[in-house]
């Protein structure tokens, strides 16, 4: 099988990693295929590539569409090190509020599908990284939302105290106050 699933300890958001080919020229790797992630419990299909690259410290998210244009996401590091964070934001789910992360990186390959219905944000661990993600709805300004990466009702234990984080994303609302599913 060219990938491998694992469900994190929030249902939905599953950890993938591809099986990695290598030879003398190098490796090569599918990082999607949409049979197999359909069989797996990943039926989207994905119409946005998205592209950042940031260095050692910053803190992008946690960010989310409202419907009718919620993303569900499928993120991968190209170059360095991520912490990769889930939020579940669906008002009635019974994990709402709470939060998954996972260490993305150039090294261990591995992706994290986040369905609909979920805030996401990620640190840099590394000097800089490149972070790719497949997103599943293009990009709609009016309903771009997000939420206060330091909620304390949250507490997500973020590896850095001290992050570089956009003036947009330190304005953010608190969970309690913001714009959500449900």
């Amino acid at each position: 099988m060219a990938f491998e699933f694992s469900q994190t300890d929030i249902p939905g958001v599953i950890l993938v990693k591809p099986n990695i080919s290598t030879d003398i020229r190098g490796l090569f790797s599918e990082t999607y295929k949409y049979s197999i992630f359909a069989a797996h419990g990943i039926p989207d299909q994905f119409l946005q590539d998205n592209y950042s690259r940031s260095v050692k410290g910053v803190l992008r998210g946690l960010h989310y569409q409202l419907p009718p244009f919620g993303q569900a996401k499928l993120i991968r590091c190209l170059a360095g090190e991520i912490f990769d964070v889930a939020v579940d934001i669906r008002r009635n789910s019974v994990t709402f509020g709470k939060w998954t992360a996972v260490v993305l990186s150039a090294d261990n390959r591995k992706m994290l599908y986040i369905p609909e219905g979920f805030a996401h944000g990620f640190c840099i661990l590394s000097e800089f990284a490149e972070v790719a993600y497949k997103v599943t709805m293009e990009y709609a300004p009016d309903c771009d939302r997000g939420i206060r990466w330091n909620d304390p009702e949250m507490a997500i234990s973020w590896p850095t105290e001290n992050p570089v984080v956009s003036e947009k994303d330190r304005c953010l609302p608190l969970l309690s106050d913001a714009d959500i599913f449900g």
